[in-house]
């Protein structure tokens, strides 16, 4: 079978997250890691250097004030499905879970529920209307809050749920800050903190 014919086979089909974890713990497979929104399987892409670096600083940000306060697990890349939907599957580049909603340990496979706080960081290859559906999904399947950031902007959009189940969403400049709001209480970030460049 040519490339080609192996790409449309992937789009033709409708993939679990138990098709991606055969996929991910073949020997010979290629470190590649996937998510899924509906049963379409698609390639999460190496991160940049500037990707990288924003992620590091919000992640370990965001791990220091979790884990002084006890306020539950922040995990990184850790795939995300909703309970009884096993055809979507999301890996943020950054999440948090409150104590109250994770496992005592952390588990061996992938969450069967979502996180509390999501976060993805826009990299060249994903456009910002790819970043706004998983927005949408992540919050139609139970995460209250949403961080979209972009870096080469140098700005954020803060996406939660609002009255009879809609979405709104709301843009951060480079001179505003994150809050957490209810889900991380006296959490707050200057973006001009995690986009140093």
């Amino acid at each position: 079978m040519s490339e080609s014919d192996t790409t449309m086979a992937i789009r033709q089909r409708v993939y679990t997250a138990d098709d991606v974890w055969r996929l991910e713990q073949q020997p010979r497979h290629p470190a590649e890691k996937y998510y899924l929104i509906d049963g379409e399987l698609s390639i999460k892409m190496a991160p940049s250097e500037i990707h990288g670096d924003a992620c590091t600083r919000l992640t370990a940000q965001l791990f220091i004030f979790v884990e002084e306060h006890q306020l539950g697990r922040v995990t990184v890349e850790v795939g995300y499905h909703p309970p009884g939907d096993r055809r979507t599957l999301l890996l943020p580049d950054i999440a948090f879970i409150s104590r109250a909603r994770s496992s005592q340990s952390p588990l061996a496979t992938y969450v069967p529920y979502m996180p509390d706080l999501a976060i993805e960081i826009i990299s060249p290859s994903q456009s910002l209307a790819q970043a706004r559906r998983k927005a949408e999904v992540y919050l139609r399947h139970g995460t209250t809050l949403v961080w979209l950031l972009d870096p080469l902007a140098r700005s954020a959009e803060v996406w939660r749920r609002g009255g009879g189940g809609t979405l709104r969403s709301e843009s951060i400049a480079s001179e505003g800050a994150l809050s957490g709001g209810d889900i991380l209480p006296g959490f707050r970030l200057p973006l001009r903190l995690i986009f140093i460049q």
